[in-house]
């Protein structure tokens, strides 16, 4: 039968009925190990007790009541993102690619409202991956995403990966912020040292710019600190959270410094669902886990032993696998053999992955995993390899 959804995903053919903790079970019943956790999104697993009973909680009392009107558990969850980082305020959207909307039209209206509107122009970094909104298509500069839909939306101008002299270049008297995901997710899971984010941060600086880190799926633990850009120690103006904040609830925030949302007074900007009551009381449910003592030292000691066991992988395989990139719980495999056929050759053996960019395969698993995990992972990685290497045979005979 012909699908009436929009043919614009190439979906495995895998369909599942419920989860438990880093396990989904298809509708067959049979068990798959995620660690593409909905693409960075399900940071706390499937069906977590405390995440169900929240908003098991406030679907009995109210859903939506729009911006219309105070929403106390909104004014709570942004208090407490406020006390856990460099932020002064939040504002609640849906989604990453409405964050990062936010962030854009923040750092241009900070300029604006200091007297320079004509510095509305964002450096962004080749590789990068912001969204799929218009903007964020041009902001990210992704030629396949950018085909078909138009002239290219203005003011954003991309610079080659660690290029400090095109960066330098691309600054002008237009430009109004850099920005940057400190660990590029789509773009191959390639990671920004933290001696160019505090080049970066010296530039802005220097020329009066807007740091905006885009933390979508960085952020929320991943990297074994709230958020990624804390292992640099460098702090920015304006920054994008989404996917695992939300906890597989559908939410994004804009966290920034007073200073840089000077701007945003009111009517500056909005949104009808963002912020609603149900996703307010799921991202308070996630940072009750997220926040609790020991959690994110416990993510970093188990993306530690991922990444020794990957190593070890990858020196029994070389032939399949080429590097091993990331941190903490947000980990790829650049790859010899094509990405999608490893993706398909791990399925097959129910684990899942996620492609990236630059043939790489991303491991996202759920930030509640454990030593158990790792291991019926890497038996599944190792799995697959044997399956890639055996075809690989094959094909040669």
């Amino acid at each position: 039968m012909t699908s009436s959804l929009l043919p614009t995903y190439a979906r495995a053919k895998v369909s599942f009925e419920r989860g438990e903790g880093a396990w989904l079970i298809a509708r067959d019943g049979s068990r798959y190990l995620d660690f593409g956790a909905g693409i960075a999104v399900n940071s706390v697993g499937h069906g977590h007790p405390h995440l169900v009973a929240a908003l098991t909680e406030q679907a009995q009392k109210v859903w939506h009541v729009s911006n219309l009107f105070e929403v106390p558990e909104a004014e709570r969850l942004a208090q407490r993102l406020v006390e856990a980082s460099f932020a002064d305020v939040v504002f609640f959207a849906n989604s990453g690619a409405e964050a990062n909307e936010a962030c854009i039209k923040m750092a241009r209206k900070y300029h604006a409202a200091g007297g320079h509107p004509e510095r509305y122009r964002i450096v962004t970094f080749e590789g990068a991956f912001h969204g799929r909104t218009l903007a964020t298509i041009a902001a990210g500069g992704q030629q396949k995403y950018i085909d078909g839909f138009g002239p290219k939306v203005d003011g954003f101008d991309q610079v080659p990966f660690g290029d400090l002299e095109a960066l330098k270049a691309a600054i002008t008297p237009e430009t109004a912020a850099l920005m940057i995901e400190p660990i590029q997710g789509e773009g191959g899971l390639r990671v920004v040292s933290h001696e160019w984010l505090r080049t970066l941060r010296a530039l802005c600086d220097e020329h009066g710019l807007l740091l905006i880190m885009d933390e979508v799926q960085t952020g929320i633990g991943r990297t074994g600190k709230l958020f990624a850009h804390e292992w640099s120690g460098v702090t920015p103006d304006i920054l994008s959270s989404a996917k695992g904040i939300g906890g597989g609830f559908p939410m994004g925030a804009c966290l920034a410094t007073r200073e840089a949302a000077r701007g945003m007074v009111v009517g500056s900007h909005g949104t009808t669902f963002g912020g609603n009551p149900l996703a307010m009381a799921v991202g308070n449910a996630v940072l009750d886990i997220v926040l609790a003592p020991g959690f994110l030292e416990q993510v970093r000691q188990t993306g530690l032993l991922l990444k020794q066991r990957l190593a070890a992988l990858k020196d029994r395989h070389p032939d399949i696998v080429d590097e091993i990139r990331g941190e903490g719980l947000m980990m790829g495999l650049r790859l010899v053999v094509p990405n999608t056929e490893f993706a398909a050759a791990a399925r097959d053996e129910h684990l899942l992955v996620i492609p990236a960019g630059d043939n790489v395969v991303r491991l996202l698993p759920p930030l509640i995993i454990g030593e158990g995990e790792v291991a019926a992972a890497l038996d599944k990685l190792e799995a697959a390899c044997a399956a890639m290497e055996t075809r690989g045979r094959r094909a040669a005979e």
